[in-house]
């Protein structure tokens, strides 16, 4: 087979690293890759966002399969695209996107069908919106409704840092994905993320996953893409992850077959598990980033017959296999991010690091100049381990991270700090 991989991150960099090691893959392109992605696929400067020339590559290269890794490309109808044009791709039609690109759209269709999560209203004028805040008081829960690349969350915990969200978002603080803001009831429990390949009327779970959103250790500072994650999730039981299927994801699927947009592609449930159970935060409609990494590493099966059941209708009676491991993934990020950072520095030492019995290093922001690596982003590396425990992964990446020179880049030094403490 030939196989298309659309995206340039760590996530993309993971999945090019599982369908290399396919033996049904001929040809690997990805567009547009990075410099880790080099090294198992051809790298192609297409843009992603020229959907005719992505066609047009397609039927020049004989590609069988498009992947497409990030959102913005499924929120702007390429699935559809392709489809019309005879080419297979993994990932859910523009309508069906909206599961991500509009929170609104998807608190309407929890509510509409009984599908646990937080209390919300919508909001496009600033007065209405500060009313409502007052009313409910803080802490409170400020979101935009459209793609905001991971950062058009706001956890408010005073009525104050609320109301200056809502300027913000209302204010165009985030551009047309900020036209309409979502304001929600704040949830208490423990995250976890939850993935399910869904073929339009069936579902089929994947590994439990543990995001660390904020920037430093302890979690705190501003919310990030994405500064770590570790599977399995511990909170996510055998009943927890039943319960979420039940009462979330098979809702959800009936709900959007019966509006005439079936999903197929992956589904990616943020979840919050609460002293009642688990309730929906937000759906994306891509693996998650840095989740993806740690998925990746724990699959034993081969991914690809996987996401062509997927594409075909044909997960009904279809199974993967799991490494018992847990697996763990540190993020190197540019100083300065999520704010203003340099890019262009050199990065040493990431052979020594890979050497690391059990590492497996994904980029995520890099670019090659000659024999040199360099930063070309704010996640610029997705170090990651397997071990047979979390404690273990963990002490592996960490060992990885301290062998690679890169004076301009940082990172959480307690990634897992949750699933470690359990253990223990």
């Amino acid at each position: 087979m030939n196989i298309l991989l659309l995206g340039s991150g760590g996530r993309e960099h993971a999945l090019a690293w599982k369908i290399a090691g396919s033996p049904l893959v001929s040809k690997l392109w990805c567009a547009p890759g990075n410099a880790g992605i080099a090294r198992e696929a051809e790298c192609v400067a297409l843009d992603v966002a020229d959907h005719a020339a992505v066609i047009a590559f397609c039927k020049a290269n004989k590609v069988d399969l498009v992947v497409v890794g990030p959102e913005a490309p499924l929120a702007a109808g390429i699935a559809d695209d392709l489809a019309a044009a005879g080419i297979k791709a993994f990932g859910p039609s523009k309508a069906a996107s909206q599961l991500e690109s509009s929170k609104g759209f998807t608190k309407d269709l929890c509510k509409a069908n009984n599908i646990p999560t937080a209390a919300y209203e919508r909001f496009r004028d600033v007065d209405a919106a500060k009313a409502y805040i007052r009313a409910k008081g803080a802490p409170i829960v400020i979101k935009a409704d459209g793609l905001a690349a991971g950062k058009g969350v706001v956890v408010a915990m005073t009525l104050a840092e609320a109301e200056a969200a809502i300027d913000m978002m209302l204010g165009g603080g985030f551009g047309a994905a900020g036209a309409e803001a979502v304001v929600e009831e704040f949830m208490t429990g423990e995250e976890a993320s939850f993935f399910v390949l869904c073929d339009g009327d069936n579902a089929l779970a994947l590994a439990t996953a543990q995001d660390h959103k904020r920037v430093f250790d302890g979690d705190k500072g501003p919310n990030t893409g994405g500064m770590g994650a570790y599977s399995p999730a511990p909170v996510m039981t055998d009943a927890m992850c039943q319960r979420t299927m039940d009462e979330i994801i098979l809702p959800t699927l009936r709900a959007m077959k019966a509006r005439g947009m079936p999903y197929k592609g992956v589904l990616f449930a943020g979840l919050m598990i609460t002293a009642d159970g688990p309730r929906l935060i937000e759906y994306n409609v891509r693996f998650g980033d840095p989740e993806c990494q740690v998925l990746m590493l724990r699959m034993m099966s081969d991914l690809v017959p996987a996401l062509l059941a997927a594409c075909d209708g044909q997960l009904k009676h279809f199974d993967l296999r799991w490494y018992p491991d847990a697996a763990l993934t540190v993020v190197m990020a540019a100083k300065g991010y999520p704010g203003d950072y340099a890019k262009g520095t050199v990065i040493e030492g990431l052979d020594a690091a890979a050497a690391v019995d059990g590492v497996e290093i994904f980029h995520a922001g890099t670019r090659a100049d000659g024999d040199r690596i360099l930063a070309n982003g704010g996640r610029v590396l997705n170090v990651t381990a397997r071990g047979a425990s979390v404690r273990a992964a963990q002490a592996s990446a960490y060992q990885a991270v301290d062998r690679i020179r890169w004076p301009d880049g940082f990172c959480r030094r307690d990634i897992g700090w949750q699933a470690v403490a359990r253990e223990s």
